[in-house]
């Protein structure tokens, strides 16, 4: 059926929305596991009904830079792997940028041969050597694969000096470009972003190049703890989804506010967790970049189930309020035990958005994407958001939900905003513990980088009376 066939039926009144919007049918519903699972396969826009609208989706989600060669090939490489959703650690991609100014982690990358993925495999490497450092020589196990993509693979190994465990991301590297990935998370230090260890380079018998990004080995992701309670028919503690979810924003306003980056890849699969202290990272750089404001970007960027409505609508000179959608289906995911907007497709996905917000208006189309012309679409009324969750789900949680799933970007509320809403009060009380009686992970240590510009008041909200020193 095509989009706007679709929005029509809706619209008559045909189609019905439940408390459970995952989608129309209950085939649709079992499709999301089953999609989570295979990678979230997308066929080319261009392949799909010809719609006006689907034409349109076409064209505009390709990049709208200047015609240079490397430009036109790093667009196609970004759109050959953006939208698959593994299930396991890290997606892999890779983005190049040429760029002259590294760091002592950069520069010391020493290049090695061989595969090294094969389990029981040892790597050796070399670092230090500069600023009066000696060098040291650091052997790795290789024990086993985590996580699989496009452009290389993650595997667990472990320190043989110091039995270590820690993750090693392998991606095939353009030897005439610096990757973007290595050059922002070089300069991240944030408890609840993924650390970079060092790095090192190792080549093939058919002189391919690849880099290796030594990281932080985190053993779960808060994708397959939402899949452990889904599967026995549970709702995640509601302390676990603050938890999480307050951990993702404060990662978010550092991103952000800090550093000046947007991720543009939050899922549940690129959000580590540490099962014993529920420490939350933000993993995954492949897609993240420095926005200019100005400066064109890719739109068709971001995994499908969590695309912000504007890069639908093929805007590309977007904010990090594309990250703020994100992170809105996720906690949306969380409450509910499965995806809010589960699209078969992109453009499938604006029908799921419009099913629940309704459809937008001139001037909330205009906020997404000013170059819009077209509009079209049939009208429907927005679904009441305490009627999507259950009816003893807590309503500062569906107020947040409704805070950051909004058209206008504009409006969605920042990370730091969403910080001090209510809905994280009950991790602001000094008694407040884990389920199983243990302390929760540091919260209010924020530096002062991180609370830069924010008033007094709100200061005083986001560190509880009991954390102040």
């Amino acid at each position: 059926m095509n989009v706007m066939r679709r929005l029509k039926s809706i619209a008559s009144g045909r189609s019905s929305i439940s408390s459970d919007p995952g989608g129309d049918t209950s085939s649709k519903r079992a499709k999301v596991d089953q999609e989570s699972g295979r990678g979230h396969e997308e066929s080319s826009l261009v392949e799909r009904s010809t719609t006006g609208l689907d034409q349109h989706m076409a064209s505009t989600s390709r990049e709208t830079v200047a015609s240079t060669s490397r430009v036109t090939s790093v667009a196609r490489q970004e759109k050959s792997g953006v939208d698959k959703l593994p299930d396991e650690m890290y997606e892999m991609r890779i983005r190049d940028e040429k760029s002259a100014s590294h760091d002592d982690k950069d520069l010391e990358a020493t290049v090695i041969s061989g595969n090294g993925t094969e389990t029981g495999q040892i790597i050796s490497t070399t670092v230090g050597g500069r600023n009066g450092k000696p060098k040291q020589t650091i052997s790795y196990m290789a024990e086993r694969v985590v996580g699989t993509g496009s452009f290389g693979v993650v595997f667990q190994a472990k320190c043989l000096e110091t039995g270590e465990s820690v993750a090693i991301k392998k991606v095939l590297q353009d030897k005439r470009y610096k990757n973007r990935e290595l050059q922002i998370i070089r300069i991240l230090d944030h408890p609840n972003v993924i650390q970079l260890k060092h790095c090192f380079f190792s080549t093939t018998e058919k002189d391919e190049l690849y880099l290796n990004l030594v990281l932080e080995y985190v053993p779960e992701t808060v994708h397959r703890v939402s899949k452990h309670y889904s599967r026995m028919n549970q709702r995640m503690p509601i302390v676990y989804v603050q938890l999480y979810t307050y951990q993702i924003f404060r990662a978010l306003n550092y991103l952000h506010n800090v550093v000046g980056v947007c991720h543009r890849d939050i899922k549940p699969q690129n959000i580590l967790v540490n099962p014993h202290s529920h420490q939350v990272k933000i993993c995954d750089f492949g897609s993240a970049k420095k926005l200019v404001p100005g400066e064109p970007n890719i739109s068709y960027i971001c995994s499908r189930y969590y695309r912000a409505p504007e890069l639908i609508f093929g805007v590309t000179e977007y904010t990090t309020a594309i990250d703020m959608w994100s992170v809105g289906c996720v906690v949306a995911e969380l409450l509910l035990g499965h995806p809010m907007f589960p699209g078969e497709s992109g453009v499938d996905q604006l029908v799921e958005i419009i099913k629940i917000l309704g459809t937008p208006t001139r001037e909330e189309i205009k906020c997404m994407n000013p170059n819009y012309t077209e509009f079209k679409f049939p009208q429907i009324k927005a679904h009441p958001w305490h009627k999507l969750f259950h009816k003893r789900m807590p309503p500062e949680a569906v107020d947040l939900v409704s805070r950051l799933l909004q058209y206008s970007p504009k409006l969605r509320c920042t990370a730091l905003e969403a910080l001090a809403h209510p809905f994280f009060d009950d991790l602001r009380d000094p008694n407040v513990s884990l389920p199983n009686g243990r302390t929760l992970p540091s919260l209010f240590n924020f530096t002062t980088q991180e609370l830069a510009g924010a008033p007094d008041k709100l200061r005083q909200l986001l560190i509880p009376e009991h954390a102040r020193i």
